[in-house]
């Protein structure tokens, strides 16, 4: 347990908010209302792991937001061969962001390990997620009364794991990164980012993916009592 830590950092989607139950849930209403012949499952299956490498290019400034926003979608359609035009796709894409908030599921644990922790730390989230979105996403869910300050690659001009993100939302948070520890489920965003920031971290590792021994980790988040 570290004792120096004052302030604790948290990634939004898929650590805190349940970006995949939430977002088949926007799905299944899309595609109830318009298209019919498109199972959930099947799209989910192929989804899911387009999305993440399509998250994990724009990451790495490899493709642009738009491109993102689109790309998710088509290599989805194709992998389902499923014909789809372009106008449906981007009709699709703005109807997902809108629906996409709609649905608050958090993480087991989420509200209760914040309630842990608020009195002891100051809070905070860091996020390569859209801020219009992000933003919404904090607020339905009333997660906004936890943090003290929340920081997005919109406004740090950079994403994780590149370390002016963490630089950003340190100086933000008026702290210091040797009092600082991020947790998150990207291994290399999160983890690696910022710890090569200069910061400790915790792995968020709710899918149990193999990783070397001395990296702090945890599989539910109540296990953060562990450590903090």
């Amino acid at each position: 347990m570290n004792t120096n830590i004052t302030d604790i950092f948290f990634d939004l989607d898929h650590t805190l908010w349940d970006f995949d139950k939430n977002s088949q849930m926007a799905f299944d209403r899309i595609f109830k209302n318009n298209f019919e012949g498109i199972k959930i499952e099947d799209f989910i299956e192929k989804y899911l792991p387009i999305n993440q490498e399509c998250w994990r290019l724009y990451q790495n400034d490899q493709i642009t937001h738009q491109e993102l926003r689109y790309n998710r979608l088509k290599l989805s359609f194709d992998a389902l061969n499923y014909s789809m035009t372009d106008e449906n796709i981007d009709q699709i894409s703005n109807d997902y962001i809108e629906f996409l908030t709609d649905n608050n599921y958090l993480f087991d644990g989420a509200i209760e390990v914040l309630e842990y922790l608020k009195p002891k730390y100051k809070l905070h989230i860091i996020t390569n997620g859209f801020a219009h979105v992000q933003e919404k996403k904090i607020n339905n869910a009333s997660l906004g009364g936890y943090f003290t300050t929340i920081t997005n690659s919109e406004l740090a001009g950079v994403k994780k794991p590149n370390s002016i993100i963490f630089d950003y939302a340190v100086n933000l948070a008026q702290s210091s990164k040797e009092n600082s520890i991020m947790i998150g489920d990207d291994f290399d965003a999160d983890v690696n980012g910022a710890l090569n920031a200069g910061m400790d971290a915790i792995f968020f590792n709710v899918k149990n993916i193999e990783t070397p021994q001395n990296y702090k980790q945890i599989n539910h988040l109540l296990e953060l009592k562990k450590y903090l």
